[in-house]
C-alpha cells in the first residue's frame, strides 16, 4: 500500500481541489498505439514506458493523481478482442505501473472502473457478469496499492450502484470516486435526475459524485449546478476538450459537414475546444464550488496545465506556459533583432 499522509479523504475534506488527467484512451488513439472501437488499452501489456511516460506527462501538467490504465481493461473487452487470457497481467501492469510514478512524484494513485458494457438492469445474468468485473478490477486496485478508486462513465444508476457496492465490499475501505457519463437528455437511463442519481450515490457512501466525458465544458456546466444543489459533499466534473452544444450535446454526435458523418472518432480534431475555452471553463468550475476536476477523452498535457492554471496552480509545466513577448514578430522584447521581422510585421499587421 502507498504510505501517502494525505489521501483523497483527507484533502477534500480539508477543502482541497483534485486536478485528475484523464483521456488516455483517445491519447493512444492519436498516437497509434490502440485501436478506435473496441479502445482496448492494450499499450499497457505492448508499451509499458509509454504509459509511464504519459503518466508522468500528465503530472508534470497539474494532475494531483496518476490513474491506472484499466479504463476498458475487463474481462468483457478483453474477450472481444480474443484477448482474455492477459486480463489480470494487463491490470496488474496498469497499477504497477501508476503506482511507481505516484510513488515518485508524491502523486495519489487510483485504480479504475468503467462501465461494464454488459449491464442490463432487468437481465440477472448481465448484472451477475457485471458485477464480477468490478469485483476483479476492484481486488486488482487493492493488491496494486491504489489509494483510492474512480468509478466512472455509467449511463445507469443501477451500474453505478453495483460498482459502488463492489468496491464498499472488496475495498478493504477504499475510497470511492463514482461519475456518470451526461448522454442527451437530463437523466440517466434508468431515468434518475443526474441530480438525485448524484444524491442517492453519496448517501451509499461514494466519496465524491459527478460527471465524466460525453459533454464538452460548457454544456456540462447547467448539469453540475442541479448536482451541486442536490449534494452536500464533494462533487466532480470531468468533461471532454470538444465543443459540444445544443445541437451537438455529446461529442459522439458531432456530424462532418464535409461528409455528411460522424465526426466521432476520426474526425473528432475538427471540434476540439481552445485553451480560451478550457481555462473559462476552469473558471466557472472553481466558482461553483467543483473540488474534483479533470478533463476527459481528447484531453492532453497543454489542456490540462491550462485546467491547473485556472484553478490557481503552477505546475512544471507552466514554466513553458505562453509568452508571446518573446515571439519575433508578435513580441515587443527588446532584446529581440529587428534585421528582417519589420516588414513580416507589417505584412502579418495587415492581415
Amino acid at each position: 500500500m502507498s504510505k501517502q499522509k494525505d489521501g483523497l479523504l483527507e484533502r477534500l475534506n480539508r477543502g482541497e481541489d483534485i486536478i485528475i488527467a484523464e483521456g488516455y484512451v483517445f491519447e493512444f488513439e492519436r498516437r497509434g498505439y490502440l485501436r478506435a472501437g473496441a479502445f482496448v488499452p492494450e499499450v499497457v501489456l505492448e508499451h509499458p514506458d509509454l504509459v509511464k511516460s504519459l503518466h508522468e506527462e500528465f503530472v508534470h501538467a497539474g494532475s494531483d493523481v496518476v490513474l491506472a490504465f484499466q479504463y476498458y481493461g475487463h474481462r468483457e473487452k478483453l474477450r472481444v478482442i480474443g484477448r482474455e487470457g492477459d486480463l489480470e497481467k494487463l491490470n496488474e501492469t496498469a497499477l504497477r505501473i501508476a503506482r511507481d510514478v505516484a510513488d515518485k512524484t508524491g502523486s495519489l494513485m487510483a485504480g479504475n472502473l468503467c462501465n461494464s458494457t454488459i449491464y442490463q438492469r432487468d437481465n440477472p445474468q448481465s448484472i451477475k457478469e457485471a458485477e464480477q468485473i468490478f469485483k476483479e478490477q476492484v481486488e486488482w486496485a487493492v493488491k496494486g496499492g491504489a489509494d483510492y478508486i474512480v468509478a466512472e462513465s455509467f449511463s445507469e444508476l443501477g451500474e453505478a450502484m453495483l460498482a459502488l457496492e463492489a468496491i464498499k465490499k472488496y475495498g478493504k475501505g477504499l475510497p470511492a470516486a463514482v461519475s456518470f457519463i451526461p448522454h442527451e437528455g437530463k437523466t440517466t437511463f434508468d431515468g434518475v435526475p443526474f441530480g438525485e442519481a448524484c444524491r442517492r450515490l453519496e448517501e451509499a457512501g461514494a466519496a465524491v459524485v459527478g460527471l465524466n466525458c460525453g459533454r464538452g465544458p460548457t454544456i456540462i456546466m447547467p448539469i453540475m449546478k442541479e448536482i451541486r444543489k442536490a449534494c452536500k459533499g464533494p462533487i466532480m466534473c470531468v468533461p471532454v476538450p470538444y465543443r459540444c452544444n445544443d445541437k451537438y450535446p455529446i461529442f459522439q454526435s458531432f456530424i462532418n459537414d464535409e461528409t455528411g458523418k460522424r465526426a466521432f472518432p476520426e474526425d473528432l480534431p475538427a471540434f476540439t475546444s481552445s485553451r480560451t475555452e478550457i481555462a473559462q471553463f476552469a473558471r466557472e468550475a472553481k466558482a461553483l464550488g467543483i473540488q474534483y476536476v479533470g478533463l476527459c477523452c481528447g484531453n492532453a498535457s497543454h489542456y490540462l496545465r491550462v485546467l491547473a492554471e485556472g484553478y490557481g496552480r503552477k505546475p512544471p509545466a507552466s514554466r513553458f506556459s505562453p509568452n508571446m513577448k518573446d515571439h519575433f514578430v508578435f513580441g515587443d522584447n527588446e532584446n529581440q533583432k529587428q534585421y528582417y521581422s519589420v516588414d513580416l510585421k507589417k505584412t502579418i499587421s495587415n492581415q
